[in-house]
């Protein structure tokens, strides 16, 4: 199934109901007063954050949406029926931005969270509103107001805990099925993955966490270069950044700073994220290789580096300890701000 994180959308809602003008007419009552009853109201329509959603598909088959018109007054005070809202339900993390502006609208971060996308019009009043001592067979009602409408684009920002990143080819997909129970395309050539994965991670004694796999990113990926770059905002707001470099490359270092290098020049505050530095295929390096690449990292001021094999699932234990210590030393951090007065 295709992986859409980006749409543009149109929302009308529904006018309101027009009064009516209408007058009693019985057999004793020829000249009876005004009963025009009142238009009903249209229709809003929102967005609602769903979290069985997790892509924006439903988009590309549809792209107008409208809710319901509000029903005309009739005779005898009877009111118009109001029009019936309308529902649409969006990914947790959606965005909303208006078209026009780029303003966002909303951040719909919570299961169950609305956005009202467009408000219903109101009904028009219909003759009885109009009667006074001096006018009492008003011939007047109002028109119902128009519905909101608009363009609204939605972009889609995964919520996970973990993100992991590296350049293609890294063995970032493999190593989320060790970590998790997802089951990612594996293959032995670059751009294996075109679309973000998720998977759950789960401890013993800690809540469990989700990572987020994004297509492998290349030099320039920020500048639009490859293809990670269509997904950089998804790991916006993970708290940790799982970095993944093959041990085994001509320069693991190098391959290091180019994904903090692109980071940075996507969103400043990347840079200062909590980050694990690992590297992955330790299985293709001799022991005195294996020491000589933490080395390089260790005299570049990072000694905290973790030496892997997903696909031997060397070090997983490991790296699955120091991603529960960290965010639970981070639950605890927060949990403490939250009780300061």
């Amino acid at each position: 199934m295709a992986f859409v994180d980006e749409v543009k959308f149109f929302v009308k809602a529904g006018d309101g109901g027009n009064g009516c003008v209408s007058f009693l007419r019985e057999k004793f009552l020829p000249n009876g007063g005004p009963n025009g009853g009142d238009g009903g109201r249209g229709g809003s329509v929102y967005l609602e954050a769903d979290p069985g959603k997790h892509s924006l598909l439903d988009f590309r088959y549809s792209s107008h949406f409208k809710a319901e018109r509000g029903g005309h007054g009739m005779g005898s005070d009877m009111h118009g029926r109001g029009g019936k809202d309308f529902f649409m339900p969006v990914p947790v993390g959606s965005v909303v931005k208006d078209v026009d502006t780029g303003e966002v609208l909303a951040d719909l971060t919570e299961p169950g969270q609305r956005f009202l996308a467009a408000q219903g019009g109101r009904g028009g009043l219909g003759n009885t509103r109009f009667a006074t001592s001096t006018n009492r067979a008003p011939r007047k009602a109002t028109s119902g107001t128009p519905g909101e409408e608009r363009w609204l684009r939605l972009e889609l920002k995964l919520l996970a805990d973990v993100g992991l990143i590296g350049l293609p080819n890294a063995g970032k997909s493999t190593l989320l099925s060790k970590l998790s129970a997802a089951n990612p395309k594996v293959a032995p050539y670059p751009f294996t993955t075109l679309e973000p994965q998720l998977g759950v991670l789960h401890f013993r004694f800690e809540k469990p966490c989700i990572i987020a796999d994004i297509p492998g990113l290349i030099e320039g990926a920020s500048e639009g270069l490859g293809l990670g770059h269509r997904f950089l905002r998804h790991i916006e707001r993970t708290s940790i950044l799982l970095h993944l470099i093959d041990a085994s490359s001509e320069d693991p270092l190098a391959d290091y700073k180019v994904l903090a290098t692109e980071l940075a020049a996507y969103k400043e505050e990347l840079a200062d994220r909590t980050r694990i530095v690992v590297l992955n295929k330790m299985d293709c390096l001799y022991e005195e290789e294996q020491a000589a690449v933490k080395a390089l990292f260790a005299d570049n001021g990072m000694k905290d580096v973790l030496l892997i094999s997903a696909l031997d699932e060397i070090g997983i234990d490991a790296l699955k300890k120091r991603i529960g210590s960290l965010l639970e030393a981070q639950r605890e951090a927060a949990e403490a701000e939250e009780a300061q007065p």
